[in-house]
Order: structure tokens, then sequence, then C-alpha cells
């Protein structure tokens, strides 16, 4: 199916590279028009201008830190000028692993700032719009991270914890304006930020990076890595009309690790 998403404008975080390239890939495939937002400029107007050439849709590009409110109220005021947002794509986000006593206060202030503050700016300058509208999709990108436990990275953990909570809540606040708010909660996808990410918990388990990378294979029945076309065609359906009344949902993409 293609066009499910034109006359649409998508604003989407962190698109520059991994899941959310392939959110603005897989946006732009089905006639979505785009803001993309990236700390580099440089490589989010490369991005910008691949997409242009291969799908032919209007991109937008505004860098800025998410954690940075007035440059983030900058941008979707820019982009309310041009229209509008009709879905918000709240990708942008680190990890940092380490044994909870390892942590200092700045890792959790720095992961919360990131993970949560920065969908907390963009939703909260987003909504008032999309309320006047009585129209509207948000999408958060959270984690399994989210839903349960997991040794070494207790604060990344806390701050997608707090993604779902703040999905929760805005779902049912939200409903009454015609705006749907879901997560999606990937496991461990195959991009630049799983190589890191191997690399740290293999560093803090004192084990190398292949052992650690067998461990998290093993420990999920599909015994892959998720591809962030995966993610992103899930963030299509969500941010389409085709999930009309799928609201406050927290999708796991995790290939049946939950079932074990």
């Amino acid at each position: 199916m293609a066009n499910r998403l034109e006359k649409k404008t998508a604003l989407i975080t962190g698109a520059s590279r991994g899941i959310g390239l392939a959110i603005a890939e897989a946006y732009a495939a089905e006639g979505a028009q785009l803001l993309l937002n990236a700390r580099n400029s440089t490589v989010l107007e490369e991005v910008a201008e691949a997409l242009r050439r291969r799908f032919d849709v209007a991109v937008d590009t505004f860098a800025c830190d998410v954690t940075d409110r007035e440059n983030v109220q900058a941008m979707i005021q820019a982009a309310e000028k041009r229209g509008g947002i009709d879905i918000l794509v709240n990708n942008a986000g680190i990890h940092r692993a380490a044994k909870f006593l390892d942590y200092s206060a700045q890792d959790f202030r720095e992961l919360f700032e990131v993970n949560f503050l920065g969908v907390l700016h963009a939703t909260q300058l987003v909504l008032p719009e999309m309320i006047r509208r009585q129209a509207g999709s948000i999408v958060n990108m959270a984690s399994t991270a989210g839903k349960w436990g997991t040794p070494n990275q207790a604060a990344y953990n806390v701050s997608k914890h707090a993604v779902i909570g703040l999905t929760r809540c805005l779902a049912l606040e939200m409903a009454p304006h015609k705006i749907r708010v879901n997560a999606i909660c990937p496991w461990v996808v195959d991009t630049d930020m799983a190589i890191s990410f191997m690399s740290e918990h293999a560093k803090v388990a004192g084990l190398s990076p292949e052992q650690t990378t067998n461990n998290f294979l093993n420990s999920v029945p599909l015994k892959r890595f998720i591809q962030p076309t995966e993610v992103a065609q899930l963030a299509v359906f969500l941010g389409s009309e085709e999930a009309s009344y799928v609201n406050g949902q927290s999708w796991a993409v995790d290939g049946g690790r939950t079932m074990i």
C-alpha cells in the first residue's frame, strides 16, 4: 500500500541515521511531507536532499538539540508557518551502559534530558496546534527497556519507563481532542548505536563484544537483531489512519523475547 501519509506533515527527531532515518524514508515513501531534526546540520541536509531526489517530497530540516526547549519551539513555530504538524515522531535518544553504582547523577540527568525531556519539549509544543485542529498522531520511540528491568542500564531504563508513562497519560488526556499517542518499544536494532551498545555492555560484563552479542542473540527466539525498516513500518502504521483506533499502546518489537 502506498500514499498512506499523503497530505500529512511529519516531524521526526533524530532523523539523520538509524531508526530515525528509516522512519523518514518510510514516511517519504508513503507520501508524507517531512520536517527532519538532528544535531548535525550537514548530515541532516544530505539526508534531506537524498529523500527529495528519491521520493519527490518536500523535506525541510531544522538542526537542534531536543534538550534545548527554545530551539525546539523555534523549530515547531517554523513548521506551523508552513502548515502545521500532523504527526510527531519523537525518536531522538541516547544509551549509556554501566553498573548502577558506577553511574553518576550526571549520567542519569543526561539520559533523562535527551530520552524523556526531549520528548516532553516537542510534545508540549506541538500539542496546542493539534488540539486546535482536533487531529494528530504522536509516536514515541521507547524501548523494551521501558517495559522491564535489565542489568547494567538503569539510567536508560528509567528514561524509557518515563516515556511509556507519558505515552499512557497523554493518550487519555488527548483522546477527547482526537489525538492519538502511542509508543514503539524495540529490542536491539541493527544500527551503529547497536555496535556501541554491545561494546558498552561487553565492557561492563567483562566479556568480548562477540560473546556479548551471542548472549543477546541467544536470548531472543528469532536469533537476530531488528532491522530499522521493521520499526519504521510500525511507525507508518501508527501515524496513518489505519491506526485510527489505536491509542495509548506500547508496541514491543522484540522477536518474541517478552514471551521467554
